[in-house]
């Protein structure tokens, strides 16, 4: 048994179990990306549209850092999950670019 890895008895194979460093590691790296968002927000004195994408930027690492780490995705075994968090976002995005069309013609 190597680092934070321990095995044990799943489903007839073997199966590798995460021990907390990487969830603290992640957790922390969050929390600053959080307070460096609201830094940014706060100060305003930063090029708006820098803001806009730096926060963009800010967002989808977040949103990594959490499907991979905390909803576990970046294992095997979650191909299901996968195609429907997929599913959602392109319906999400389609209803949101139907809805502009809608508004402006």
């Amino acid at each position: 048994m190597a680092g934070n890895h321990s095995t044990s008895e799943h489903q007839g194979g073997r199966h590798k179990v995460e021990g907390p460093q990487k969830h603290i590691i992640a957790y922390i790296f969050s929390l600053v990306l959080t307070l460096l968002a609201f830094t940014m927000v706060a100060a305003g004195e930063i090029n708006t549209m820098f803001t806009y994408i730096l926060l963009l930027v800010m967002a989808g690492i977040q949103v990594y850092i959490q499907m991979a780490f905390w909803m576990h995705m970046k294992d095997r075994g979650h191909m299901y999950a996968t195609v429907g968090i997929l599913t959602g976002v392109f319906v999400v995005f389609t209803m949101v670019v139907m809805a502009e069309y809608w508004v402006w013609w």
